[in-house]
């Protein structure tokens, strides 16, 4: 999808300039251009979808007649009209904010009008409800960024936006009720779907539909976890979180355990060689699962180093499709959102996944008294196709000692 165009039919472009902003499924990406020329041609307006092998774009000499180009990509079965010339869009666009009314705080924008910012910049503005034509640029030409939009501070309400929606309190006591009244009718919000949220409800859907799940919860002592992660954050050069634990437990596991580090492919099922641990985050748009490739052969400090770079670049949408693609096998962890247990569904290709919930302190009997121990629960969720009851069990026996 084209999110918007950062030059107009007629622009010079540079090799190294930035031609456009484009949103993925996982991540909004520049697209920057290979050779210095004007742009002749756009074939896609911006908020529009891109078909695979639709030219977007076309740049080279000035006054070339790129209209065979054009023809043949339409003679090979793409549709793609010859698009609105994006100045036309542009002045559009300058004429509706002139007829608008003028905001409290000056716009931060162009002169055409449009507001320079980042893909990030503009996403974040819209999750925090702010009108990025406030916000004040720091970047080149006035670009706003995701620093701006962070140290983004409103003006304060006025004194009687503030009483219109201070209601004072009664004393109940020999008093009447007042009859309630809102302050406002029913109503609802439609939010169109991102390309993340579009596959996202179409893989786990394929998943929960067509692979028959069935779920393995086990209960694990980490009290020496525990102390063993005080001993090693003292030497690492990095904080080792449990999770870094649990990655490079399951990743051992796994080379005990073959049959659980595979994939359904239909006629056959498939045993991976190599074991590539993805860990599900949560970002605003959606979940992503950033993966760490061989995890087995990896230090904890070197995957806690690894886990902490990819999760920084999952939340400002950096990934590059090698970092969140090749998963063998997925850990989805709410332990650190209070959560005890739960179960998740299998993320393709994988034929598992494992939920781990929180550590929590429990009493448990100790010799002949009682004392405190940490648990954690953990929850396999197992493609019946490929792990049957017992492998998948077999798989947490070893987890466990681990």
């Amino acid at each position: 999808k084209i999110v918007s165009w950062n030059k107009k039919l007629g622009d010079f472009v540079k090799a190294d300039d930035v031609l456009a902003d484009v949103e993925t499924d996982k991540a909004t990406m520049e697209v920057v251009g290979y050779e210095e020329g004007t742009l002749l041609y756009v074939g896609v307006e911006a908020g529009k979808a891109a078909k695979i092998n639709e030219i977007i774009a076309i740049v080279g000499k000035a006054g070339t007649d790129v209209s065979a180009y054009v023809a043949a990509e339409k003679a090979g079965g793409n549709t793609a009209a010859a698009s609105t010339p994006v100045a036309e869009s542009e002045t559009a666009a300058s004429q509706s904010t002139a007829n608008a009314a003028a905001p409290a705080e000056e716009p931060t924008a162009s002169s055409n009008g449009r507001v320079k910012a980042s893909p990030l910049a503009k996403k974040l503005a819209a999750d925090k409800g702010i009108d990025i034509s406030k916000v004040n640029g720091s970047g080149d030409g006035g670009r706003v960024t995701k620093k701006d939009v962070d140290s983004y501070i409103p003006i304060a309400a006025t004194a009687a936006e503030v009483s219109k929606t201070t209601t004072a309190v009664e004393n109940p006591v020999g008093g009447s009720v007042k009859p309630f009244t809102t302050s406002s009718g029913e109503g609802h919000t439609d939010v169109p779907l991102t390309q993340m949220r579009k596959v996202i409800a179409r893989r786990l859907g394929e998943s929960m539909f067509s692979a028959p799940h069935f779920y393995l919860t086990m209960e694990i002592n980490m009290d020496n976890a525990m102390a063993a992660r005080v001993q090693l954050n003292e030497l690492s050069p990095v904080k080792i979180s449990f999770n870094d634990f649990v990655i490079k437990a399951v990743a051992l596991s796994l080379r005990q355990h073959p049959n659980v580090n595979s994939s359904w492919m239909t006629d056959f099922i498939r045993l991976n060689h190599h074991i590539h641990i993805g860990s599900a985050v949560a970002t605003p748009e959606g979940l992503i699962v950033p993966v760490i490739r061989f995890a087995d052969q990896k230090t904890l400090s070197q995957i806690a180093a690894e886990a902490k770079e990819l999760y920084g670049k999952a939340k400002d949408k950096k990934l590059q499709p090698q970092e969140f693609s090749g998963n063998t096998f997925t850990i989805s962890n709410l332990g650190m959102m209070d959560i005890e247990e739960f179960t998740a569904i299998i993320n393709p290709p994988d034929s598992a996944i494992l939920a781990v919930g929180r550590i929590k302190e429990t009493v448990v009997k100790k010799g002949d008294g009682f004392g405190v121990s940490n648990l954690m629960k953990l929850t396999l969720s197992c493609d019946h196709r490929t792990v049957d009851g017992a492998v998948g069990a077999a798989f947490l026996q070893t987890l466990k000692k681990y």
